[in-house]
């Protein structure tokens, strides 16, 4: 796995490495070089175009301009104000190092010469703003950084897209828009999450010396970006000596008169994903409508209220069908009322392997006010729990029904509340959005963001139901819920990715993403399995 870290803690990397002896000034060469190289990479450069600001992010384009004139590259560097001018010494040094062997420099040109430019230019290095930049672009960067996004050259951003913050995955105004980010030393949050995943392109990450991994590890990451080859440590060796019941068994628990459809989505999600028994258990209400499209699995009425909801009278029955399951999942559809509280609470006080999901969520909400870090005794159990809110819901569990997470950053924050609050290795909270975060009270994990076309209605319905089975199949320890929740994020992505392979990135409905989990789920364990191989 990769470590990802804030940008605080990138700048204390920074420091380790000077105090082993990795200068600032060999690190910012090693980064110039770094980003040098992935130009060259890009193939067919002959006139390349480094935009510079006025910091150590300059400096390192200021390095890459030398080095690409040294392997027969045209380079221009367009710059703010002249190099003498520049008030970091080591930025300045570099900038009049590379003009002294004949780079070619612009000093606050003009629009119409920043367009001549680009227009001559195969690939443009943007080096205006760092990893620190927050805020908006000022002139003449935001001229620039329009110009640049009008041009259509390729993009080459260093460390990350000007506009971005690193840390957040957000910018105001004027962003560039890169086809590649060569970011140095480590992953930063920012990079992976919201307007980030639309402007850094493709990735790489440039470590600039051999002790990186050991400092960043010991860093404390904020999270862990999983490969594939991570996933083998929670799949079981394939087999052919199984039956229905050594697959697993799921009980899906949820739906209410007003909305039928998302526990039948959840219960053919678990069927699709492995589970080899799924049982639905849903309001008497609605059992015949839900028959009617069940053929395969098996639904239990429950009573109900005269409001379509469970009653209070479900609680008791819903914890002796789960305690002859080994997963439940229990949410989807089933609204927030007095009885679908008591079904939850009951649930959470049995012994079965849980995943929480959708109005289940709410209902916890109701129980602790929207402050569940405060009832930590709530969630303490010895069965492996996932809480999987989407950002909305993570806000109405801690108290930010208001001011919900916007970022990835702030969802880590929100979600660790939850499991430092109850401190046991058996809660993982997995923080849906554009980008989730599985996270423990050891570690949180990242799996690679799915497409836009999971975006639709019952989406989530058919990632709890992928989740009840990964729980209900494999014999799993707290410790390895982050990541097992990681590979149900995985499974749904790639189903996603089949079904828009089909339906289009628009077109795709959560019942699309349901028929290719079987898919999805072989060639992610398969994947998996290779790379491990590999690491070995």
């Amino acid at each position: 796995m990769q470590p990802i870290l804030n940008v605080e803690d990138v700048r204390m990397l920074e420091v380790s490495l000077t105090n082993v002896g990795v200068s600032i000034s060999e690190l910012m060469h090693r980064a110039g070089s770094a980003a040098a190289n992935e130009v060259l990479a890009m193939g067919e450069v002959e006139y390349v175009t480094v935009f510079c600001g006025f910091g150590n992010n300059g400096g390192d384009g200021w390095v890459a301009a030398e080095e690409l004139l040294r392997k027969g590259v045209h380079v221009t560097v367009v710059t703010p104000i002249e190099a003498s001018e520049i008030k970091s010494d080591l930025a300045r040094v570099v900038a009049q190092s590379a003009l002294s062997v004949g780079v070619d420099a612009r000093v606050a040109p003009p629009r119409s010469d920043v367009e001549e430019l680009l227009a001559q230019s195969d690939v443009v290095v943007d080096c205006m703003f760092g990893t620190g930049f927050h805020g908006s672009a000022q002139a003449p960067f935001d001229i620039w950084i329009d110009c640049i996004n009008s041009s259509g050259v390729r993009v080459l951003a260093v460390d990350v897209p000007s506009g971005l913050s690193a840390q957040t995955g957000h910018y105001e105004g004027a962003c560039i828009v890169a086809d590649e980010t060569v970011t140095m030393l480590t992953l930063k949050p920012g990079l992976l999450s919201d307007e980030g995943r639309d402007v850094c392109g493709a990735i790489v990450v440039a470590p600039l010396a051999e002790q990186t991994e050991q400092l960043a590890i010991e860093a404390d990451p904020v999270a862990w970006r999983a490969d594939l080859g991570d996933y083998q440590a929670v799949i079981a060796p394939p087999t052919t000596a199984v039956d229905k019941f050594s697959r697993g068994s799921v009980l899906v628990v949820g739906g209410s008169t007003r909305f039928v459809g998302a526990p039948m989505m959840a219960a053919l999600a678990a069927a699709r994903a492995g589970a080899g028994y799924v049982t639905l258990a849903v309001p008497e209400p609605i059992v015949p409508a839900v028959q009617a499209h069940m053929l395969e699995i098996p639904v239990v009425g429950l009573p109900a209220e005269q409001d379509g909801c469970f009653s209070t009278r479900a609680a008791d029955l819903v914890v002796r069908l789960a305690e002859n399951r080994t997963a439940t999942l229990v949410g989807p559809g089933m609204r927030v009322s007095s009885g679908t509280v008591a079904v939850v609470s009951a649930l959470l006080n049995s012994t079965t392997n849980l995943v929480v999901d959708a109005d289940a969520l709410n209902c916890i909400s109701r129980l602790t006010s929207g402050q569940i870090d405060e009832f930590p005794e709530l969630l303490r159990r010895t069965s492996p729990i996932v809480l999987t809110p989407h950002r909305a819901e993570l806000g109405r569990l801690v108290g930010l029904a208001d001011t919900p997470p916007d970022s990835l950053t702030s969802m880590l924050d929100a979600s660790r509340r939850i499991v430092w609050a109850d401190g046991g290795s058996e809660l993982c909270v997995l923080a849906k959005g554009n980008a989730s975060a599985c996270v423990g009270v050891e570690a949180a994990v990242l799996p690679k963001p799915g497409p836009a076309s999971l975006a639709t209605a019952g989406s989530g319905d058919v990632l709890g139901g992928i989740m009840a089975t990964l729980m209900a199949r494999e014999q799993i320890e707290g410790t390895d819920l982050p990541l097992l929740a990681a590979l149900a994020c995985e499974i749904h992505g790639h189903a996603a990715l089949l079904a828009t392979e089909q339906y289009g990135s628009r077109g795709v409905m959560a019942g699309d993403v349901i028929e290719k989990i079987g898919l999805a789920v072989d060639a992610i364990e398969e994947r998996s399995m290779m790379m491990g191989l590999e690491y070995e």
